[in-house]
């Protein structure tokens, strides 16, 4: 990957949908030689696809909380199932394994304090095999980007 294809992501994070024009003057190519650059990207699993942001607040979506937790279990099983089961949740936008006190960070999208509380007593909470889970509400974003190029 050399600085073109830097610059040909860079213009593709800031506007997926740009055309093939758009973005080889953006970087210095014509549309042709653009488009193989983008294809070789695509098919070197460098841009996994393309996607649309949504405005979490305009969706009514807005309270972010970052959920903690610590598992029972760390068997290969229980780590499967935990995660098939955190995929089936809607509100669960994204769940990492992490190392440290707890096993889990998750981002969660909520309307607010009483549709978390929902979500806690209707879903998590019915998760078997949790041991322990903290929450902590954003009370503002500070920095949201993209991966640096």
């Amino acid at each position: 990957m050399d600085n073109l294809d830097r610059k040909i992501l860079k213009a593709l994070q800031s506007n997926s949908r740009a055309s093939l024009q758009e973005i080889g003057n953006a970087v210095g190519l014509s549309s042709s030689p653009c488009w193989e650059r983008i294809r070789k990207l695509e098919q070197a699993g460098v841009i996994e696809g393309y996607t649309v942001r949504l405005n979490a607040e305009a969706l009514g979506l807005t309270d972010t909380v970052l959920v903690q937790i610590t598992l029972d279990s760390h068997s290969d099983n229980t780590l499967e199932k935990f995660g098939e089961t955190l995929a089936a949740i809607p509100e669960v936008v994204e769940a990492y394994l992490v190392s440290g006190d707890y096993d889990y960070l998750l981002r969660v999208a909520v309307k607010d304090t009483r549709d978390y509380e929902r979500l806690l007593r209707e879903q998590l909470y019915k998760i078997k095999g949790i041991r322990h889970s903290k929450s902590s509400f954003v009370l503002r974003t500070l920095k949201k980007a993209d991966l640096p190029i």
